[in-house]
């Protein structure tokens, strides 16, 4: 959640814009804040746990098996 909420952040506001100080910067992604959180969606997971282990269960076994 943290890296989809940095990559929207990234993509949305800071990638977008031009900063000449850092203090541009903060400002700008305290405003991409602000708007964000005056209409918040909640993130809805549209797998199960268990569908999410199942399809990682192949790269955990390449792993082990590449010890």
């Amino acid at each position: 959640m943290v890296e989809r909420f940095f990559r929207e952040l990234t993509g949305k506001r800071i990638r977008r814009g031009v900063f000449r100080s850092v203090e541009e910067l903060v400002a700008a992604i305290y405003e991409y804040l602000e708007a964000k959180n005056d209409d918040p969606k909640p993130f809805v997971w549209t797998k199960t746990a268990d569908e999410i282990l199942e399809k990682l269960a192949p790269l955990y076994t390449a792993r082990d098996n590449a010890r």
